[in-house]
Formats: structure tokens, sequence, C-alpha cells
């Protein structure tokens, strides 16, 4: 959407993600359950004729959407059992 209004080369974005959990070496000697640390590996394709300045705006454009600063700053997930419709 950004590309497209500033009118610049970008013919298609590919995003490959890759989740796994590390265990947090500092938490051995931990008193409760050993601690995990979720990461997700991103990688984006930019195809297109750009050059880097446009390439590193996109880039930061990517890690301000809404759904990565929610990953990046913890989610509160609220669940609740529901009557069937």
């Amino acid at each position: 959407l950004y590309a497209r209004r500033k009118q610049w080369p970008l013919q298609r974005v590919t995003v490959r993600l890759a989740h796994r959990r590390n265990y947090a070496e500092d938490c051995v000697g931990c008193e409760t359950k050993p601690m995990r640390l979720d990461r997700i590996d991103r990688e984006i394709v930019l195809e297109g004729a750009l050059d880097d300045e446009q390439r590193a705006s996109l880039l930061a454009i990517s890690n301000s959407c809404p759904l990565h600063r929610s990953l990046t700053t913890g989610i509160e997930i609220a669940t609740r059992l529901a009557a069937p419709e």
C-alpha cells in the first residue's frame, strides 16, 4: 500500500516466518518452571527495481504494522467458553 502510494516499482512481497522456542540459559536455577522464549524469524523478499533507500523504508514500515507491534510488546489473550448457537 505504501509503495503503491509512493509509486515505487514494487512488484511482489514474500514473507517467510519460522517459529521456535529457546530455553533461557539464565533460568537454569529458577524455582519455577524453566522459562521459554518464543522467537519468530522473519524473512522479507522485495521484488522490483527498488533502490536501497526504498528497501530500507519498506523494512522500517514492516516493523510498524499493528501485528508486529502487538507481537513485540506482548499480547493478552482473554478466553471464554460460549454456549453453542
